[in-house]
């Protein structure tokens, strides 16, 4: 194995141990306070929902990478289709949990006089719902639109060469057309959501100049940590966005492909490193992987 490979190899282990953990952490310090009897607040729902389909893509994204890097024989169509799918849906689910609870922290946020916000406001956990059940239409035209390409591949693996190659080409167009609108959609809806929360800030620091209070009231700190929550999880969708830009384009030769390898490391490092971003902009989960680290940190010194 060259040095890049082995290096991108080593970066993508990393990435998916630390994602696991991260996902993890979340996952169970939500449901040990679900499994206490605690009720969990509509945000900690969707984090750990987001948590699971992430956990679900990590793995997805591993087992693909392990099949067209180490063991192509393995890679049959049955097993392709399947992990395919398992990819899409993971996907889907991650993306738009992530843009749901952006949604909700406008809501809840965010202040405005207007009759139809504030009606927005008081039906938040509905708002958040609708959202998703929307975001299903997507989802099952990107699964559409899998089962066609896969027919029309079918049929015309025996055709002619000219025939086959156009072919492949259209599919890419489409792929990529498909792929683009229903990633533009939620990254148009964070982008308006961290507008609408920056201006709500605006509105709010303004505000208390007028009063004469001080900026940093408990308001102001909630606007900003909302808004690095946004900003961090746009700034990961686009570098994801061009990631599965670059691997669609690249998809006619996956296999040993460093620019392939590439992408999926970048796509894991979306994965991991906003798992830890919302942990941090979490009060609850802040607390508990600080207590974590340093009752860690005291079993290593015990330890030792």
């Amino acid at each position: 194995m060259s040095l890049l490979p082995l290096i991108l190899s080593v970066l993508a282990i990393a990435e998916f141990v630390l994602g696991n953990f991260a996902n993890i952490f979340i996952a169970l310090v939500n449901g040990i306070d679900w499994f206490k009897g605690q009720k969990l607040s509509c945000a900690d729902g969707i984090l750990t929902a987001l948590a699971v389909s992430r956990i679900g893509f990590l793995w997805v994204i591993l087992l693909n990478w392990y099949a067209t890097m180490y063991n192509p024989g393995f890679y049959s169509l049955e097993v392709r289709i399947i992990v395919y799918t398992a990819w899409l849906v993971s996907n889907h689910f991650g993306l738009w949990l992530a843009v749901s609870l952006s949604i909700f922290y406008l809501l809840k946020i965010a202040n405005f006089s207007s009759l139809f916000f504030l009606h927005l406001k008081w039906k938040a956990k509905r708002v958040v719902l609708i959202v998703l059940l929307g975001s299903l239409v997507f989802l099952f035209s990107y699964l559409a639109d899998m089962s066609l390409k896969l027919k029309m591949k079918m049929n015309n693996n025996k055709g002619n060469v000219t025939w086959v190659t156009n072919l492949e080409h259209i599919l890419h167009l489409s792929d990529m057309t498909v792929f683009t609108i229903v990633l533009i959609i939620p990254f148009t809806m964070s982008l308006t959501t961290l507008l609408l929360l920056l201006f709500s800030l605006w509105k709010h620091l303004k505000k208390m100049q007028l009063s004469r209070k001080g900026s940093q009231d408990a308001s102001t700190k909630v606007h900003v940590r909302a808004m690095q929550t946004v900003i961090s999880f746009l700034l990961f969708f686009f570098i994801y966005f061009l990631a599965r830009i670059t691997s669609i384009w690249n998809s006619n030769n996956l296999q040993n492909n460093s620019v392939a390898m590439l992408c999926q490391v970048l796509e894991l490092l979306c994965c991991s490193v906003h798992s830890f971003v919302l942990i941090w902009g979490n009060k609850k989960l802040r607390q508990a992987i600080l207590s974590f680290l340093s009752q860690l940190k005291y079993w290593v010194k015990e330890n030792k």
